[in-house]
């Protein structure tokens, strides 16, 4: 039977539409997930403006005690489940021995504790190490969202629109820092976000907030009056895995070179 070319023609109008529509649909998705978080941001913060801050925070891991009242509080303010599995940040414990490999561990993120170190294990030293989103500025996860729901604001925070994310996963696998999941409830990406909705009322991350010994220290790149001035102006700063080019803005002082 001969077919009508007046149904062929929109068949083929139609599937170059979506081609199109698959080459330009991320970049669009892209700019309208931005566009829709930061609009809200704007509508509940009326006096503030991103473009005036630009978020990084130090870590000193000469002051860190493992506590990890740093992640129990992440999960209490950000609804993180309390599962074992998922965290925003968390603390790892690093053993060294005088011959063999590091031993790292992470029990429930550091909020159990940490088990005893074997007597007959000869010890060079221990420290701990509080790990998060790096917010890079060339950030792979950004890169690699087919939707866009993974961003960069105008202040420098990575955040994940929840309304744009699919769920595939690309974000998580893209991190090198292991500081993805997904969400166990809404199956959609979470990670630490300097918790975004205190830090634009002018207050400090919950994790920064309860630390008893000021490991973290929280404040903006560039400023005079940030805590990150002294801290980088009174010791050896470095990023967890420089060679990626990441451009991570999360500042580690005193960071052994046994750190992964």
């Amino acid at each position: 039977m001969k077919k009508d070319t007046k149904t062929i023609r929109p068949e083929i109008e139609r599937r170059a539409f979506l081609k199109n529509c698959s080459k330009t649909l991320p970049s669009l998705l892209f700019l309208v997930a931005s566009f829709d978080v930061q609009e809200l941001i704007a509508k509940e913060n009326g006096t503030y403006d991103p473009t005036e801050h630009n978020y990084a925070m130090g870590v000193n891991i000469k002051k860190c005690i493992g506590c990890a009242r740093c992640a129990d509080a992440c999960k209490n303010e950000n609804k993180v489940p309390r599962e074992p599995h998922f965290f925003r940040t968390w603390v790892e414990r690093y053993v060294i021995p005088e011959e063999g490999e590091p031993i790292v561990e992470s029990p429930n993120g550091g909020i159990d504790g940490y088990p005893e170190i074997q007597k007959d294990l000869h010890v060079e030293r221990t420290f701990f190490v509080p790990k998060l989103c790096n917010h890079c500025v060339n950030a792979p996860c950004v890169q690699v969202c087919p939707v866009g729901a993974t961003f960069a604001t105008e202040d420098g925070v990575v955040l994940v629109d929840p309304k744009w994310c699919v769920g595939c996963r690309y974000c998580i696998q893209a991190c090198p820092y292991g500081a993805r999941y997904l969400h166990p409830e809404t199956n959609v990406a979470d990670k630490c976000t300097f918790c975004y909705h205190r830090i634009t009322d002018d207050k400090l991350p919950a994790c920064v907030e309860v630390c008893p010994t000021q490991t973290r220290i929280f404040g903006e790149r560039g400023k005079k009056s940030s805590p990150l001035r002294r801290f980088f102006k009174f010791n050896e700063i470095h990023t967890l895995k420089p060679g990626l080019n990441t451009k991570p803005k999360v500042y580690y002082a005193g960071l052994d070179g046994e750190v992964i």
